[in-house]
């Protein structure tokens, strides 16, 4: 098999959006006609820049190569242009490329690429879902105790286990900054409320997006101690190691990070650091499937569990399942159950809260390319956007949920 042809698509989901203002998605094709599909999580730069680092590391890195050689690969880009360290725009394409390519192996052997990656070991995988606005409900959803624990109460009626939601504010390009003091209370009351809609059927997610410093993150995780939380996500910002490092030791609730962070060197100095005890790769981002298979070697080496992140698209998704499935310490999976990511890629799905690996070969998905394209992407903003404004400690703060506009 030769890799030979690439097509690149970028969807953009129906309002609200959930899971991004667009997803990256390249095809690949072996010049034997097999094909398989990835996806991207960097968006560091505008889609049609994306669209051309893919082709560019497409064509440097990959083109006319067998798509068995991920490592080799890998290993090429990875030291591009005389880097050798972390880049989320480059890495974060080939990340995309060589979900393709394991997609494509599944199918050249009729084989789940679960079974490629070392057989399952999971028959069903335990799913989260965020807490998402239903009925019309407006900008008031994200600051509402009540609304958010009704939402809370359905979800977990249906078998979810566990359940995020990040109240503590925007993120914002001012982070890391203290809370304030009436988002501190704003999550209190929404892990209060939360927690008495559901009791003990599920865990409660606490989510932030790396606003705090460390002593504002502190501050934050220890009020929100009383109520259990199954993790702390994200406190500080993700380029400190050691902050993360610190807020672990300091707030009695395991930390969660991983979603930003780029292959497994940067999981590796929060490992050792003891900074986090739950690892969110996107493996979008992380750099793959390959990649991915080797941090959770690495996290359980440290007593570290796995919860792959999912702020994208159904892609992504599916590759989740089928490292989960092939990885003795997993956590969780994140899903987001819209009719248009089942649409737009058919294959696993959550039921009752856990999510069944497929038998179907590569990542057991079925892709509907027409609907790719009536959904094209024609603007020229990025899949998501940091706040431009400071915490605002006069009026509160909110956080929609990364809905696009």
């Amino acid at each position: 098999m030769r890799l030979a042809d690439l097509e690149i698509f970028v969807v953009a989901p129906p309002a609200p959006g959930w899971g991004g203002r667009y997803w990256i998605l390249p095809k690949l094709t072996t010049a034997c006609g097999i094909v398989g599909y990835g996806e991207c999580y960097a968006s560091a730069v505008g889609p049609e820049a994306m669209r051309a680092v893919i082709a560019d590391v497409f064509a440097r890195h990959m083109e006319g190569e067998n798509p068995e050689n991920i490592e080799l690969m890998a290993r090429r880009v990875w030291g591009s242009g005389f880097t050798g360290r972390p880049d989320p725009t480059v890495w974060g394409a080939f990340a995309g490329l060589e979900i393709a390519c394991w997609d494509i192996l599944g199918k050249a052997r009729d084989r789940p690429v679960w079974a490629l990656l070392g057989g399952r070991v999971n028959d069903r995988l335990r799913a989260y879902t965020y807490l998402y606005p239903e009925g019309g409900a407006g900008d008031e959803f994200w600051t509402s105790p009540e609304m958010q624990a009704q939402i809370a109460a359905r979800r977990a009626a249906e078998g979810w286990t566990a359940l995020k939601f990040d109240p503590a504010g925007p993120y914002t390009i001012f982070g890391g900054h203290q809370p304030g003091r009436r988002d501190i209370a704003l999550s209190v009351a929404m892990c209060a409320a939360i927690r008495e809609a559901v009791g003990d059927r599920a865990d409660l997610l606490f989510g932030t997006h790396g606003q705090f410093t460390p002593s504002g993150a502190i501050r934050l995780g220890r009020a929100l101690e009383p109520f259990d939380p199954l993790w702390f996500e994200e406190p500080v910002p993700p380029d400190d190691p050691h902050a993360i490092a610190e807020v672990a030791r300091a707030v009695r609730i395991p930390v969660a990070t991983g979603e930003r962070l780029c292959g497994v060197s940067e999981f590796a100095q929060l490992l050792r650091l003891g900074g986090a005890s739950i690892c969110q790769p996107a493996l979008g981002r992380l750099g793959g499937l390959w990649e991915g298979r080797k941090l959770a070697a690495l996290a359980q080496t440290f007593g570290a569990q796995m919860a792959p992140h999912l702020y994208c698209g159904p892609v992504e998704f599916a590759a989740s399942v089928a490292l989960g499935a092939a990885i003795p310490n997993l956590l969780l999976v994140e899903a987001i159950e819209s009719p248009f990511h089942h649409a737009l890629a058919s294959g696993p799905r959550v039921e009752g809260g856990f999510v069944t690996p497929s038998d179907a070969p590569g990542l057991g998905i079925s892709f509907d390319e027409d609907l790719a394209r009536a959904h094209a992407y024609t603007g020229d903003r990025l899949h998501l956007e940091m706040s431009q404004a400071p915490c605002d400690y006069a009026r509160g703060n909110a956080f929609t949920g990364g809905a696009s506009d």
